[in-house]
């Protein structure tokens, strides 16, 4: 009982001192989707906000789309990044096809008047959507556009992620604009679709602008001449809760813009997909170059 009384005051003068206390930190939970820009995006948000803050950092990754923006509209997530067009095609659900910045600034006031989350600045970066093929398929079918594959496609066999395949701002519309359909649709995850057009087991992929595969796989990325695909700029979402609780957080995390250009991150992705580095190790090697953290 002695031991147990010492103990116990101990704990007490303890919590007495700013310096000495058993008081939990508070919590900031930081989200990312599932592909691998994603991880090193996702990483370094914690890694800026780890270094700056006395916050203990959560993160949750390896979230669809839906499942993370439903994450941070009802407070599971507090922060993560995202891009302009999939919040204004997929989750504002606009199809009229704007200019970025109109894209932005439509997205950034209906998501505070919907849902009370804020859109912070553009990072630099636009990692939109668009169709590719092999080398020899673009040729054989004199393939350079969109409405070009259009006239041959119902041939062909398209992979591509379950997002693209089932999101209005993805195939069901772009397949409408462009009076287009394919043989068969599969769904293949990151790497996966590189190798399977690779073997011919696919004729149509999905790519990304920052795809880091798309050099190293020889693939013609097809003009969206009827600009289906919007901008897809990378942002910060934040809830506002946080952002107003918190606005040494919209300082720091904005340290991050207008840094991220296309090459940068198709370089970071580089890192991670070819050379098997940790999202961590790169999002650290990005933010070290360029002095965020120390």
């Amino acid at each position: 009982m002695r031991i147990l009384r010492l103990i116990s005051t101990m704990l007490l003068v303890c919590m007495m001192f700013s310096g000495c206390t058993t008081a939990e930190k508070e919590k900031i939970i930081v989200g990312s989707k599932d592909f691998p820009e994603q991880f090193i995006l996702g990483n370094m948000l914690v890694l800026l906000i780890e270094e700056h803050t006395d916050f203990a950092v959560i993160y949750r990754e390896n979230m669809a789309s839906h499942i993370i923006f439903a994450a941070i509209d009802t407070g599971a997530v507090d922060l993560y990044i995202d891009y302009t067009g999939t919040v204004y095609g997929y989750y504002l659900i606009h199809s009229e096809t704007k200019p970025a910045e109109e894209v932005f600034d439509i997205s950034s006031r209906e998501l505070m008047e919907r849902h009370n989350i804020r859109m912070l600045g553009q990072l630099g970066f636009n990692n939109s959507y668009n169709l590719a093929v092999r080398q020899n398929t673009a040729e054989e079918f004199n393939l350079r556009t969109i409405s070009d594959l259009a006239k041959v496609s119902s041939d062909m066999i398209f992979g591509g992620s379950s997002e693209i395949i089932n999101r209005n701002d993805g195939l069901p519309n772009l397949k409408r604009l462009y009076d287009m359909s394919f043989k068969e649709e599969r769904d293949l995850h990151d790497t996966e679709r590189f190798h399977a057009i690779s073997k011919n087991e696919i004729q149509v992929s999905e790519v990304f602008t920052t795809d880091a595969l798309i050099k190293d796989f020889n693939l013609v990325v097809l003009e969206d001449d009827l600009q289906f695909f919007p901008p897809y700029q990378g942002v910060v979402l934040i809830r506002n809760e946080i952002a107003e609780k918190h606005p040494e957080l919209i300082e720091i995390l904005g340290r991050l813009e207008g840094l991220l250009t296309d090459d940068i991150v198709r370089e970071l992705n580089f890192r991670v997909v070819v050379m098997n580095e940790s999202p961590r190790a790169a999002a650290e090697f990005f933010l070290l170059e360029n002095g965020l953290i120390r």
